[in-house]
């Protein structure tokens, strides 16, 4: 099932950076994403460093175990068993298993697997999800600058993905909704929003990792979380900031296409500089996750 691969992907990264094992992690919000209570044990799986990973959920007439399996930067990378040489599906795809666990991608894996973890609770609030929302908005907002500032970043512009307008909405209908106070942005996008600005003045290609996972992760285990905290704490409604438009997918490609070729001008150093910023893009996004996980606060 496509939604929860990417959630499992997702939430085992955001795991990682909240300082949370990854197993007890992922264990908590499945549990507790599971109506139907059959899922019983807890992931025995380690730390990711994507956003996102793949895991697959073996059938209830086979068991109601959840098993994570190949892991791969989902909302970065594609997950496919061969392919031609692209820059983001040989490349940065090569980045992220060196900092996947053998039990995560039996193939490709490098990095020691964690010990068996404690499971957590997870249980975000309104208030909590609110703060989420206003450091995305920061990070989101800090990348959009970058961007309209960097005549080389020129066509990474008005591509569809921002989402600043869609969390403003967002935001302000949170507070009147749920009779909220705007919270500051927290040291989570306060930090992250710096990081991306420093980067990107000393090195585009290290600047795209981050813009690369942060837009990609949302529209895909990012949209899914929020999918779940809908359902949990917003009577189901769809929030903007997980709206766009036109197809998403397409746009998707349109980005793809644009962050290839320009790759394809890289010299080997500049493509090694965007590539050894992997461990760092999901190290800032996922921390943003913090927030919406109660075990982390």
């Amino acid at each position: 099932m496509r939604c929860s691969n990417a959630i499992a992907l997702y939430l085992v990264t955001c795991a990682k950076f909240i300082a949370m094992p990854a197993s007890a992690f992922v264990a908590a919000f499945v549990v507790n994403g599971n109506p139907s209570g059959t899922i019983q044990r807890s992931l025995s799986c380690s730390p990711a460093v994507g956003w996102t990973t793949n895991y697959r959920r073996l059938n209830s007439c086979q068991s109601a175990d959840w098993r994570l399996s190949r892991l791969a930067m989902s909302a970065a990378v594609p997950d496919t068993a061969v392919e031609a040489y692209t820059f983001i599906g040989t490349e940065l795809r090569g980045a992220a298993m060196k900092l996947h666990t053998k039990a995560q991608a039996p193939k490709e894996g490098e990095a020691p697997a964690p010990k068996s973890p404690v499971k957590p609770d997870w249980n975000p609030t309104h208030e909590d999800y609110l703060r989420f929302l206003v450091d995305s908005k920061a990070v989101y907002e800090a990348l959009e600058d970058i961007v309209g500032e960097y005549p080389e970043l020129s066509e990474f512009r008005n591509t569809g993905l921002e989402r600043t307008d869609g969390l403003e909405i967002d935001i302000q209908w949170m507070m009147e909704e749920y009779g909220l106070q705007r919270p500051e942005v927290g040291l989570p996008g306060l930090n992250y929003a710096s990081e991306v600005k420093r980067i990107v003045s000393e090195s585009i290609p290290a600047f795209m990792d981050h813009y690369y996972n942060f837009y990609f992760a949302h529209t895909a285990g990012g949209r899914m979380i929020g999918k779940k905290i809908s359902s949990l704490l917003l009577n189901k409604k769809v929030l903007e900031f997980y709206k766009w438009d036109g197809n998403v997918n397409k746009i998707k490609d349109e980005v793809k296409g644009s962050f290839e070729a320009m790759a394809a001008k890289w010299s080997r150093d500049e493509k090694d500089q965007c590539i050894n910023e992997t461990a760092s893009a999901f190290r800032g996004g996922g921390a943003l996750n913090g927030y919406i996980f109660s075990s982390a606060h």
